[in-house]
């Protein structure tokens, strides 16, 4: 992702997560604390992104995965997600974290497939929805 994506993006952002989506200014950040962001493009057509953080040397946090709704269930954010684990594993980072709405069950079975596994929960954690997010973590 660069920063010419961001605005492009958007949209999905908005489609997927309403108020509690991220804002440009977020995405700006994220680039500029030099995290690694991912587009997945149909031609020119942004139609998934996602991020990670490499927090401690051992450590690391999916911090976004987004499939726009017209491109779901085509393999988009498993490959996103393979993507981002391939750069953990790159960068030495044999554990990773992220947080998903509780009520997101897809979103759960794929991360359980790639042997995340429910380590704790933030009650209230997306707002302003107050819904619970699940902290799944894995390790090879």
């Amino acid at each position: 992702m660069r920063w010419f994506h961001i605005e492009d993006l958007l949209p999905i952002e908005d489609e997927l997560f309403g108020d509690e989506r991220w804002s440009a200014g977020m995405f700006w950040n994220e680039l500029a604390l030099g995290h690694h962001y991912l587009v997945a493009l149909d031609g020119e057509r942004i139609v998934g992104y996602a991020g990670l953080a490499v927090t401690a040397p051992d450590e690391a946090w999916v911090q976004n995965i987004g499939v726009r709704k017209d491109a779901q269930r085509r393999g988009v954010g498993r490959r996103l997600l393979e993507a981002l684990l391939a750069e953990a594993e790159r960068r030495g980072a044999p554990k990773v974290l992220l947080e998903v709405a509780v009520d997101n069950g897809p979103a759960q079975r794929l991360y359980a497939e790639y042997g995340f596994e429910a380590v704790g929960i933030r009650r209230g954690y997306y707002q302003p929805s107050n819904t619970d997010a699940l902290v799944m973590m894995r390790e090879d």
